[in-house]
């Protein structure tokens, strides 16, 4: 009986982690592109965003070389629509140099509070210190409804 008890309590918490973070499937920008570098896999903390909120997106990935430094682009889709660009200093993002091998790429942003909730596409590109691109993707996420703008 033990024994089942503890394999719930297992399952219930989980459950329960579902909420706060959850991987996303991840596209290729140009799918017959041989990238330099490959991504794994983005995870997104909480999940669904939270207006007003921090929220975390972790993506690993792979280089087959070492990187000295770059930039992220980040441009963001709200249903289709444009609404949003930023650049980031790749070193601010992940530990410079980046060695050959695995790697995680980590942003935390607070989301204005009057941040519509619903559906977005975010694509990111990656480049080294000489502009190369070396990667891009994009994947779909989504902010919650629950939070207000009177709760920022």
């Amino acid at each position: 009986m033990a024994m089942i008890v503890f394999k719930l309590m297992i399952v219930l918490s989980l459950c329960l982690m579902v909420p706060f973070a959850r991987a996303v499937d991840v596209r290729y920008c140009d799918k017959k592109a041989d990238y330099d570098v490959k991504v794994g896999g983005v995870e997104i903390s909480p999940y669904p965003v939270e207006r007003g909120k921090p929220a975390t997106f972790s993506i690993s990935a792979t280089s087959g070389e070492d990187i000295s430094g770059g930039k992220l682009s980040i441009d963001v889709s709200y249903f289709g629509f444009h609404v949003h660009s930023e650049t980031h200093d790749l070193c601010a993002e992940t530990s410079c140099p980046v060695s050959t091998g695995d790697f995680v790429v980590a942003h935390t942003q607070v989301l204005p509070g009057f941040t519509p909730p619903g559906s977005y596409t975010l694509k990111m590109k990656m480049y080294d210190a000489s502009k190369h691109e070396l990667t891009c993707i994009n994947f779909d996420f989504s902010i919650g409804f629950g939070t207000s703008v009177a709760d920022s």
